[in-house]
């Protein structure tokens, strides 16, 4: 290493922005960005909070358009009901999943964080703006938290934090609306406290939850807790499309001066990019764990650009490989081969919820029952069937023999399965001793649905030993 390397100051890469030197939290107060990016993201949070509060209100034939009830391991997606049976089509979902994230992230990098997520659009979108409306501007927001406690900062941090109570609690009850519904959570909110203890601590938990995270971890979530923030850092390569400085246009860098011939790069060494930054980091020491993709610096930059003469695009979303003069974007081999496995398991859900049953049976002989002896000609066994009606109407459901070679006789004398339901129930299975020719034999019983044959199950008869 050369010796005067070791001279150089320390950039923002050497440590992390939302900490200090001496490790404490160092706080963020970012300025209030504008320009174009920051209005686009503006609408696309506006139909991001529309669809997720709407979408609990939403029924499709009697059901909710989405349900991700993990209590009675019942989901419904866009009308398909699953259960857990259908737990093989979730688990390829879910390699689907993570195929997507790694495509997505090797293409866009990080541009899911910025746009989409969750937290990033409550925090940008809710809890920033009521946070500059009632405390005003970053500088006055930093002047505040440093004043004395008065009659103004008391007022003014009470109404903030009851505010944000209130949002986390009706995003807790959005939350639970899509694990109960809003018809089954209302009738449960309904009944008296004592009747749904779990349900009401469940809901002040996750207001809790939501209010600590949005009031005060915050950006740390992005910084230090996300896994995906993590994982960006082993999928981005050279082509990937980020946001980035273009260092080789902005430097050297100087301050502005007027009617003076320029030779510095275009960069005047503002600090809006910095100033901007919900995670404090300086975009133009290359590509950071902590940049989130949210294109303030991009706008702030862009501003700045414009009103100096320059042309935009200073930072913008660009790969490494444009910055360094290599050609614009290149669809590389790994993001063909995440593409081609990508359709290969979309196609293979797609097959699979295709062909899956929306009646599901499991017929069982009921533990610890040998067999009965009828009349001295015949045999008898006890079975269970559980039944799982994934449709929005009731099942009329039947069991016969194949071939007819006995007699079946039901325990209840109803069998019908309401919609979106699961019931057991018990039945004798009688055949004739001579057709018991050994101590187990494998029959076929036949499922039926309205008179419709949908399935045949094989299952064991017991008989004396011979």
């Amino acid at each position: 290493m050369n010796p005067n390397e070791l001279q150089k100051p320390k950039s923002h890469r050497d440590t992390v922005s939302t900490v200090t030197n001496t490790g404490k939290r160092n706080w963020v107060y970012a300025l209030k960005p504008k320009g174009f990016f920051t209005n686009l993201r503006n609408y696309f949070a506006w139909i991001y909070l529309a669809i997720f509060f709407v979408i609990p209100f939403i029924y499709v034939n009697g059901m909710p358009l989405v349900l991700f009830n993990f209590i009675d391991s019942k989901f419904i997606i866009f009308g398909k009901i699953f259960w857990p049976q259908d737990f093989f089509i979730f688990a390829v979902s879910m390699v689907a999943g993570i195929i997507f994230i790694a495509l997505f992230t090797v293409i866009f990098g990080r541009l899911f964080c910025g746009w989409v997520c969750p937290q990033t659009i409550f925090m940008e979108f809710v809890f920033r703006k009521v946070e500059w409306l009632i405390e005003g501007s970053p500088n006055e927001q930093r002047k505040l938290s440093n004043a004395p406690w008065n009659a103004q900062k008391i007022r003014k941090k009470v109404l903030k934090h009851s505010l944000f109570i209130l949002i986390s609690f009706l995003i807790s009850h959005t939350f639970l609306a899509y694990i109960f519904g809003y018809k089954e959570l209302g009738r449960m909110m309904a009944e008296p406290m004592s009747e749904n203890a779990g349900l009401i601590f469940g809901l002040f938990i996750f207001t809790f939850l939501f209010y600590g995270i949005f009031a005060f971890v915050r950006d740390i979530v992005c910084t230090t807790i996300c896994p995906y923030g993590r994982l960006q850092g082993v999928l981005f390569d050279k082509d990937t499309i980020q946001i980035a400085y273009d260092y080789k246009r902005g430097e050297d860098r100087a301050k502005l001066k007027k009617k003076e011939e320029r030779t510095a790069g275009d960069c005047i060494d503002c600090n809006k990019c910095v100033q901007v930054c919900p995670t404090g980091i300086d975009i133009r020491d290359g590509l950071q764990m902590e940049c989130v993709g949210c294109t303030a610096c991009i706008d702030a930059c862009d501003d700045v650009m414009e009103k100096g003469g320059f042309d935009k695009g200073l930072i913008r979303y660009a790969s490494e490989n444009e910055i360094e003069g290599k050609g614009k974007f290149h669809f590389n081999k790994r993001m063909k081969a995440y593409s081609v496995l990508l359709l290969a398991l979309l196609g293979f859900i797609g097959f699979l919820v295709a062909t899956r049953n929306d009646i599901d049976t499991v017929v069982s002989r009921v533990k610890g029952q040998l067999y009965q002896e009828i009349n001295d000609d015949s045999l008898s066994n006890l079975y269970s069937v559980k039944i799982i009606n994934k449709t929005a109407d009731p099942v009329d459901f039947n069991i016969g023999i194949k071939n007819k070679i006995g007699h079946l006789r039901w325990v209840s004398d109803n069998r019908t399965i309401g919609k979106e339901s699961k019931e057991e129930f018990v039945f004798f299975v009688n055949l004739p001793i001579e057709q018991v020719t050994k101590r187990q034999i494998n029959i076929d019983l036949e499922m039926f649905n309205n008179k419709q044959l949908i399935e045949v199950k094989e299952v064991s008869f017991l008989g004396p030993f011979k």
